[in-house]
């Protein structure tokens, strides 16, 4: 064999081996197991945070203003037909720690750490409106109608119906205590811009991060399946067996 047949031959083979090792990297033949797909609470990127709950969806705990019976528009009268709804939250310590936390970074911008109505925001042209002790909001507002006004907006507020059900009424029991209304002593501290830590909310209570709380570990029980017609007996006669 002359070195042209060699050179080729040995071409052929390093470009089968070259063939083989690029086909066995690839994940072409996966049976449709690894899809590009965002899967449930899953982000796009490392860099955006976890989504919260679609708008309109309902969280496995439920809610206590629905959109099909509280509309979302931001009116009195929408607004209004949520005051009588009862405050589902204790105002234990936690709950007003953790609206401690959303006032600070959501609401503290215009109403003021205490409510007062001189947030940073008001520097700018934003007309200054006084939630804290001895305001409106204070003596005739329930906590449902703040609730409500968290959820639709009204007039110069906008909507923050981002902020999770569950946190906009640990908002009301903080209102209440930046109020005076409370038990608890109005703390304002809050973190800089930037910092985390126990300075931002915690991870949602809404979402499929736990069981969902309507589980009944009674029904979840397996069904025994129906017992089914009885084999007749074998009435075959069959041969003795001759040892």
């Amino acid at each position: 064999m002359n070195a042209n047949v060699r050179r080729v031959l040995r071409g052929a083979r390093d470009g089968v081996v070259l063939a083989t090792t690029v086909l066995a990297s690839c994940s072409w033949f996966t049976d449709f197991k690894q899809q590009p797909k965002i899967d449930p609470w899953e982000t796009s990127a490392d860099t955006i945070a976890f989504r919260g709950n679609p708008q309109g969806s309902v969280p496995i705990t439920g809610s206590v203003a629905p959109g099909f019976e509280f509309d979302r528009l931001p009116t009195p009268q929408n607004v209004s037909a949520m005051a009588n709804i009862p405050n589902p939250t204790p105002a234990d310590s936690a709950s007003v720690n953790r609206g401690r936390i959303n006032y600070q970074i959501n609401c503290a911008v215009c109403h003021g750490p205490l409510g007062a109505g001189n947030g940073t925001a008001t520097k700018y042209g934003m007309p200054g409106l006084n939630i804290g002790t001895g305001s409106n909001a204070a003596n005739t507002l329930t906590d449902g109608y703040i609730f409500g006004m968290i959820r639709n907006g009204r007039g110069l507020m906008p909507s923050y119906n981002r902020i999770e059900e569950a946190d906009r009424w640990d908002i009301v029991n903080y209102l209440r205590s930046i109020q005076g209304k409370g038990t608890i002593a109005a703390d304002t501290s809050h973190g800089r811009p930037g910092e985390t830590g126990a300075f931002v909310p915690g991870a949602t209570r809404m979402g499929p991060t736990r069981p969902a709380p309507y589980f009944h570990s009674g029904l979840a029980a397996p069904v025994q399946p129906e017992a089914g017609p009885k084999t007749p007996p074998d009435t075959i006669k069959k041969p003795e067996h001759q040892p």
